[in-house]
């Protein structure tokens, strides 16, 4: 008997990846497809639903026309990007776009939102107030009441792909609980919905799904959906999870003080806890890991949206080329703050970037290097406050995933900056190989994600930090956080306890 196989599909903002894992790890294919953003200004960023479905069923076919084995999957889950919304009607059908987690215009929900529920909101959900789904459901309740009327509930990208996969309707609809954070409507401890924050949200508790497990079967592959994704009707599919989420569980980050950067399209850093723990700072969030009893510590910021911007405001063919000159400049000659459409953690929706400190003998290599660096002290940040509220927790060395993954220049600084190792892993698709993991465990072929999860991660590189930088970055990281409160003053944080009625 041939030894089952499982699909992992990855449903981001640039694109939907999939791949199909023998449970050791050895991926046998994997396939990408391109998704369109929709950007209408700085603030609005949207996507079509559909083509998630789209995009996922071709991916997943060309992986199982590539795997040779199409017949052996046992089992398919599907992660996603996590901050952002979208309506599904009765039917499970989309009736609104998605409401990227790029797209701000609910900042103003945001501020009330705060302003009404204060720490509670913290307390409860383990993150602070930012753009994610409670204010954006708040945003189309307000701006756009006749399509918000249509729908019956609001979910995330993969579970409405895995609900188009196995024709769910809108009550068999579901979020798995590592999403819950990034809600604001749920009590994180319990994984229950609260009513507390959904009537400080003004958000309808009719509206949201079902609450699930990652490894939880939500269904099986439809006679259509089979078709479409060349494999066998009747497939099960598991309820699946976040993108980092799965992408921590696909890199082996299943321990306490284990360190994940996601350098993809949002720059994660991630720290793995026993603990909820919220962050009354609003500078971390805390998320439900796939590993029971697992918590994630993490805050980011959008990393990706910069290297792509970077190369067409400095005038470069490419962001390679940027690097390649970045790595023949001198460390922090100029400092860039990063906030170029808000800052996402701590909140403070309206900031926006900066170069500073320029001079006249720069060059364009400088000021990509500072982008570069600014992201790294921006860790700093982050990782200053996981260890101020985990004392009790020993970091360890950082592993790296995503695109930016591969950049030595970006390692070194990041490895300086954090003084900690960073680690490149033998193999891509983590968020692909998570939720295979989860697909395997929901089928019953994997008892222990944790075990499973570390003992097929293999390190391939490893990068120390240098000690001359250590010390010159020791140096900077005091001007670039005055650099930031300057551009990001007291008045521009979301308010704490200011009175506000929905």
């Amino acid at each position: 008997m041939s030894e089952p196989l499982f699909v992992g599909v990855d449903v981001g903002t640039q694109s939907v990846k999939a791949a199909v894992f023998e449970i050791g790890g050895i991926c046998l294919a994997e396939a990408a497809v391109p998704l369109a953003l929709q950007r209408r200004g700085a603030d609005e960023v949207q996507q079509e639903p559909e083509d998630f479905y789209q995009a996922a069923t071709t991916a997943i076919a060309s992986c199982a026309r590539g795997s040779g084995r199409p017949g052996d999957v046992a089992g398919v889950a599907v992660a996603g990007q996590m901050a952002g919304v979208l309506g599904i009607g009765a039917d499970g059908r989309a009736v609104t776009p998605y409401d990227s987690w790029l797209d701000s215009r609910c900042r103003g929900e945001v501020e009330e939102i705060a302003a009404r529920l204060g720490d509670r909101l913290v307390e409860l959900s383990g993150c602070p107030p930012m753009v994610a789904h409670a204010p954006k459901i708040a945003w189309w309740r307000r701006h756009r009441a006749d399509a918000y009327a249509t729908v019956a509930r609001f979910v995330m990208p993969g579970a409405f792909v895995a609900g188009r996969l196995c024709d769910l309707d809108a009550d068999e609809a579901y979020v798995d609980t590592t999403y819950l954070h990034f809600s604001g409507l749920a009590d994180a401890a319990k994984a229950t919905w609260s009513p507390e924050l959904a009537a400080g949200s003004g958000v309808e508790l009719e509206k949201l799904p079902r609450i699930l497990a990652p490894t939880d079967l939500v269904g099986r592959l439809s006679a259509a959906a089979a078709r479409d994704c060349g494999l066998s009707a009747g497939t099960p599919v598991a309820a699946g999870l976040g993108d980092t989420a799965a992408g921590a569980l696909g890199a082996g980050i299943v321990g306490p003080g284990q360190l994940l950067d996601t350098a993809g399209t949002a720059s994660v850093l991630a720290m793995s806890t026993t603990a909820f723990r919220p962050d009354l700072s609003g500078t971390l969030v805390q998320m439900r890991g796939a590993v029971p009893g697992q918590w994630i510590a993490l805050a980011y910021l959008a990393g990706g949206d910069l290297l792509r911007w970077l190369p067409q405001v400095l005038g470069a063919s490419s962001l390679e080329v940027l690097v390649e000159e970045a790595s023949e400049c001198e460390a922090a000659r100029a400092l860039f703050v990063p906030h170029l459409g808000g800052r996402i953690l701590p909140a403070a929706p309206w900031a926006r970037g900066a170069w500073v400190g320029l001079d006249l003998s720069q060059t364009r290599g400088d000021l990509a290097r500072s982008v570069l660096e600014s992201v790294a002290f921006e860790y700093a940040g982050f990782l200053g406050r996981a260890r101020d509220l985990f004392a009790e927790v020993v970091p360890g060395d950082v592993r790296v995933i995503g695109g930016g993954g591969a950049d030595a220049l970006w390692n070194r600084i990041k490895a300086s900056v954090l003084r900690r190792p960073y680690v490149r892993l033998g193999r891509e698709s983590f968020s692909c190989r998570g939720a295979a993991l989860v697909a395997a465990a929901a089928g019953g072929a994997v008892d222990d994600l944790a075990a499973v999860a570390l003992a097929t991660t293999a390190e391939v590189e490893r990068t120390s930090p240098e000690p001359g930088l250590e010390t010159l970055y020791a140096r900077r990281q005091r001007d670039y956080r005055a650099a930031v409160d300057l551009l990001v003053p007291a008045h521009q944080l979301v308010p704490a306890h200011q009175e506000v009625h929905l």
